[in-house]
């Protein structure tokens, strides 16, 4: 007899996980065929310890229930093996499973759990760091500890403390002179933000941050042009209302492989939204089909 498939839940991503809520969970699965087994994490430390406990017994399937953080850190055990990942999309943005038509709400996730359809996406790697949907630094990653500096020492709520990191941020308003190589070229921009996307990003209209396929085989980098804290502050209200564009607000570019190297020995780097300290240079690669994924059956990742 199979063992049960392990669902992974960030304790953290919600509110209300108590036993009857894991309970009424494993039960729903239950009556759909599938046995599971409901862990609980309470930290990104033990997201990974069961991961790969549960990864060490070679599943079909392993399920990740948060935010983009937690899919992050589920799939980074996953990444070159037979095993699929199921998502349960249970945090804040859940930029993945939006771009791969999971359903959002917890009964439609795990419909789509229970179908099985399956298939590879890419994946990037950063100093042998995955990330499913985007890496970057400057601004952004400097934003994200700031903020959780303050949630750590105010108690403010994390959007609250994301406006005042923001703010403050601004306020120091730090360059980065950056060289970047990819295919063949070198580029040297001196500007506050770099973005690496796991495949191209939409910037056009409302479809700000969307991707309309996760197996292109692609990395795609994007460098805002802007200068001065008001020309950021426009970019940040153009990309609010849907107005950017791209030959006019950053640079932009395709490649398996990037380099990025700067002035500093060490940089903060965010990956799916989590911030690490990185030696430098950056080595970006792309892992093409390298994650099979569960998703509903209309869905393929070419957009057809």
């Amino acid at each position: 007899m199979p063992a049960p498939i392990a669902v992974i839940i960030n304790a953290c991503a919600g509110a209300g996980y108590t036993t009857d809520w894991v309970d009424n969970l494993t039960e729903i699965f239950r009556a759909g065929g599938l046995d599971v087994q409901v862990t609980l994490a309470r930290d990104g430390a033990a997201i990974i310890d069961t991961a790969n406990r549960a990864i060490a017994e070679k599943p079909s399937t392993i399920v990740a229930g948060g935010g983009d953080g937690t899919i992050n850190a589920v799939a980074s055990a996953l990444i070159g093996t037979d095993t699929a990942l199921g998502v349960l999309p249970l945090g804040t943005l859940n930029h993945f499973a939006k771009d791969l038509h999971i359903p959002l709400d917890l009964d439609g996730a795990i419909r789509n759990i229970i179908a099985g359809h399956t298939i590879k996406v890419d994946v990037g790697e950063v100093n042998e760091r995955f990330f499913l949907n985007n890496s970057s630094l400057g601004i952004y990653p400097s934003i994200v500890r700031d903020r959780e500096n303050q949630q750590k020492r105010l108690g403010r709520g994390k959007w609250t403390a994301f406006v005042w990191a923001t703010v403050t941020i601004l306020r120091r308003y730090p360059f980065l002179n950056v060289r970047v190589t990819a295919n063949g070229k070198e580029h040297a921009r001196l500007t506050p933000f770099v973005f690496i996307g796991n495949n191209e990003y939409l910037m056009e209209g409302f479809n700000i941050g969307e991707r309309r396929c996760l197996d292109a085989g692609q990395l795609c980098l994007y460098v805002t042009q802007r200068s001065g804290r008001f020309g950021l502050l426009r970019l940040a209200l153009r990309a609010l209302f849907g107005r950017l564009r791209q030959a006019k607000d950053f640079d932009a570019l395709s490649a398996q492989e990037i380099l990025i190297e700067v002035r500093h020995p060490h940089m903060r780097i965010a990956t799916d939204g989590e911030v690490t300290v990185m030696e430098t240079p950056l080595r970006y690669r792309v892992r093409s089909g390298a994650l099979r994924v569960i998703v509903p059956p209309i869905h393929e990742p070419d957009g057809g």
